[in-house]
């Protein structure tokens, strides 16, 4: 077994806490963590990525579901809207020079840390108490787990637009680049589909898993996974995530969001930086 994986592996569990607590941004850390901790070029951990980040949500989603806050009617439609998107971004990736694609993955790490700090209320559990109060999260509180594409008397054709657009561009940023993008999927369940924040972030895991499970599919007649080196990331990404479901309802939200805000910002400049370097 690779003997660089081994010792990179723990960082796994980094990617495995952020998905299970925030329901989002640790999968922008795998593809930086392979190619600079376990060796891995920046096609092969974009593909190494998509399957470490829809393991670790499909196992994430247990915890989840077993507290209720799951829709999975919701989360495997709000995905299915995702999988062109998946396909472009698959095919752009094996296109770009592997630098380029280092470059623009950083500039998504910034602006991940970006709407992390600036959005909080409706990327994360940050905020999610003042938004109730505040009555601005538009929240289902219903339990019903209904996917509101439907309005009571009509279809709303402007908001089945959004989900359509907020999707397929999900879509396409996993394909691309590896990642889930929760960041974009947990604001699009809470303001477009109503969900309430802990519900939204349970249920992105699914589409995540989707869209993961989509892109790697695509990438597979191309692309070798190397499973000496991918499996300790995975493994230690699903005991992050299970510890990270479970600390979900009891972390002091705002200062975890912005220590890994501050982690991002930190990985964005670095792989930017290297990637420049290359590139010049």
């Amino acid at each position: 077994m690779n003997t660089r994986a081994l010792l990179a592996s723990p960082l796994g569990f980094l990617i495995g806490l952020s998905l299970g607590a925030l329901g989002g941004g640790g999968s922008i850390l795998a593809v930086p963590l392979l190619v600079y901790g376990a060796g891995q070029d920046p096609k092969s951990a974009t593909a190494s990525s998509l399957l470490l980040v829809g393991t670790a949500s499909l196992v994430g989603v247990l915890p989840h579901w077993r507290a209720g806050r799951v829709r999975f009617g919701t989360g495997v439609a709000f995905g299915l809207t995702g999988i062109g998107g998946s396909l472009l971004g698959t095919v752009v990736n094996e296109a770009l020079d592997p630098d380029v694609l280092l470059l623009g993955f950083s500039v998504l790490v910034l602006v991940a840390a970006w709407r992390m700090v600036t959005c909080s209320p409706t990327c994360t559990r940050v905020g999610e108490e003042e938004a109730v109060i505040d009555g601005s999260d538009g929240a289902d509180t219903t339990g019903s787990g209904r996917l509101h594409l439907v309005v009571r008397q009509h279809v709303d054709v402007g908001r089945v637009a959004k989900i359509v657009a907020a999707g397929t561009g999900v879509g396409f940023l996993t394909g691309l680049f590896g990642v889930g993008g929760g960041f974009v999927i947990v604001p699009a369940l809470t303001l477009v589909v109503g969900l309430n924040m802990p519900t939204a972030i349970g249920t992105s895991l699914v589409v995540i898993t989707i869209n993961s499970a989509v892109a790697l599919m695509a990438r597979m007649a191309t692309t070798t996974i190397d499973w000496g080196l991918t499996l300790p990331f995975a493994v230690s990404a699903i005991a992050g995530v299970l510890v990270g479901g479970r600390m979900a309802d009891r972390l002091d939200a705002r200062r975890s969001l912005r220590a890994f805000s501050v982690l991002l910002v930190g990985v964005g400049f670095y792989t930017g930086l290297q990637a420049l370097l290359a590139l010049t």
